[in-house]
C-alpha cells in the first residue's frame, strides 16, 4: 500500500519579490490580520492535486512534461479578502492568457486523473494570509510587481511540527514565444 501525498502544480515568485511581498505585507496589515503566509511559500496555484497516490503523482508528472506552455509575465496588482476561505490575497485584474492556458490544461489532466478539481473559476493569486475570518481593511495602494513565468511546478505540501511546508519536487521549463 502506497502513502499518498498532498499535492499541486505552481509558479513561484522569485527570491526577490519574496522579500517585496513580504514587507509590503508588514507594512500594510496589522499582526491580528490572520496567520501569514511563510515567505518560502508564497506561490500562484495553478492545479490543485489533493491527496494521491504515488502512481497517479508519476503519471501526471510525465503529463507535465509534455506540455508545450510559453512563458509570460502577470502584473500582481489586486488585492483581496476572501472571508469564507478566510485568505487575504494579492493577484492580478488581468490574467495573460497564457497563464489561464496552462492552468485549464493542468486543471483538465489532473481532472481525467481522478483529481477532483474546483468548479470555482481560476483566479490567479498568492496567498498572504490563512485564517483571515474577520474584516480586513485592504491597502487603498496596490503593489505593480511584475512576475515573469519562465516555469512551473509540481510541490509537496507538508505538514510538521505545526508548520506547513511546500517541497518543490519538479520544475518544467516554458518556452520562449515564437518570433514573429
Amino acid at each position: 500500500m502506497s502513502a499518498e501525498r498532498r499535492l499541486f502544480f505552481a509558479l513561484s515568485l522569485p527570491a526577490k519579490l519574496q522579500k517585496q511581498v513580504i514587507k509590503w505585507r508588514a507594512d500594510n496589515f496589522p499582526a491580528e490580520t490572520g496567520r501569514p503566509v511563510a515567505a518560502a511559500n508564497l506561490h500562484i496555484t495553478l492545479a490543485f492535486l489533493g491527496e494521491i497516490s504515488e502512481l497517479k503523482a508519476q503519471a501526471l508528472t510525465r503529463v507535465a512534461g509534455r506540455i508545450q506552455a510559453k512563458k509570460f509575465s502577470l502584473t500582481l496588482d489586486d488585492i483581496g479578502h476572501w472571508p469564507g476561505s478566510g485568505v487575504v490575497w494579492i493577484g492580478t485584474k488581468r490574467a495573460p492568457n497564457a497563464l489561464l492556458q496552462l492552468a485549464s490544461v493542468l486543471r483538465s489532466h489532473a481532472a481525467r486523473n481522478g483529481c477532483h478539481q474546483t468548479t470555482l473559476p481560476f483566479h490567479p493569486h498568492v496567498s498572504l494570509y490563512r485564517s483571515a475570518t474577520r474584516p480586513v481593511a485592504i491597502p487603498p495602494a496596490t503593489p505593480q510587481w511584475l512576475l515573469e513565468a519562465t516555469e512551473f511546478s509540481l510541490y509537496e505540501s507538508q505538514y510538521e511540527k505545526g508548520r506547513t511546508r511546500y517541497r518543490c519536487l519538479q520544475t518544467w521549463p516554458l518556452a520562449d514565444a515564437p518570433a514573429t
